[in-house]
C-alpha cells in the first residue's frame, strides 16, 4: 500500500534508503553532465544558476551533494583524509563553497522538502548524529534533541541524507510541506 506522506511512501522507505545510498553515482553521472554542458557545450552558467534557485526553493541546498562536479571531486579528496577531516572538509566546503550553495543554503529553511523527526518512533540513539558532518562539529546542533538546533534547517546541510539512512528506526525522512 502506498500511502503518500510528503516524499516518504510507506512501505517504500527501503527504496528512499537505498537511493541515498547510490547518492555518490548519481552524483558522479549528474556532475559530469553538468560539466560536459557547461564547458563542452557552452552551457549558459545564469541557466545553471536559474535552475539551482528553483530547485533551492523545492528541495533546500541538494546542489552541492547530489549534482555539483566540484562537490564530488571535493567528496572524492576528502575519502583519503581521516573521518574527522573529512567531516571537517565538507563542513567548510558547505558553508562558504560556491554561489549556488549560497542560495541554496539560505533556501534550506523556506524549502518544500523536509528532513523530519517523528519523535514517537525515535529511541534517541544518536546514530543520525554520529553521522551528520554538521552535529559531530558543532554541538549546539541535533537532529534529535529538542533543545538543540535542527541541522537539516541550517544554511550549512548539504542535504546527503545520511541521516536518514542510519536511522534505525526510520523516525528520519523527507517530509513534503508548504
Amino acid at each position: 500500500m502506498l500511502s503518500y506522506t510528503g516524499l516518504q511512501l510507506k512501505g517504500g522507505t527501503y527504496l528512499v534508503k537505498k537511493l541515498i545510498t547510490k547518492r555518490r553515482i548519481i552524483q558522479f553521472f549528474i556532475g559530469f553532465a553538468i560539466y560536459e554542458a557547461a564547458f563542452v557545450y557552452g552551457f549558459n552558467f545564469m541557466y545553471l544558476l536559474a535552475i539551482a534557485i528553483v530547485l533551492g526553493a523545492v528541495m533546500g541546498k541538494t546542489f552541492c551533494r547530489w549534482m555539483c562536479p566540484v562537490g564530488f571531486l571535493m567528496e572524492t579528496m576528502n575519502t583519503f583524509k581521516g573521518k574527522d577531516t573529512a567531516k571537517l572538509g565538507m563542513y567548510n566546503y558547505h558553508k562558504v563553497g560556491c554561489p549556488i550553495a549560497w542560495i541554496q543554503g539560505y533556501l534550506n529553511k523556506m524549502s518544500f522538502v523536509k528532513i523530519k523527526l517523528n519523535p514517537e518512533s525515535c529511541t534517541n540513539c544518536g546514530l543520525c548524529d554520529q553521522t551528520c558532518y554538521i552535529t559531530s562539529l558543532d554541538k549546539t546542533f541535533s537532529l534529535h534533541k529538542n533543545k538543540k538546533s535542527d541541522p537539516a534547517q541550517s544554511f550549512r546541510c548539504s542535504k546527503c541524507l545520511e541521516c536518514i539512512t542510519v536511522c534505525p528506526t526510520d523516525s528520519l525522512s523527507l517530509k513534503l510541506e508548504r
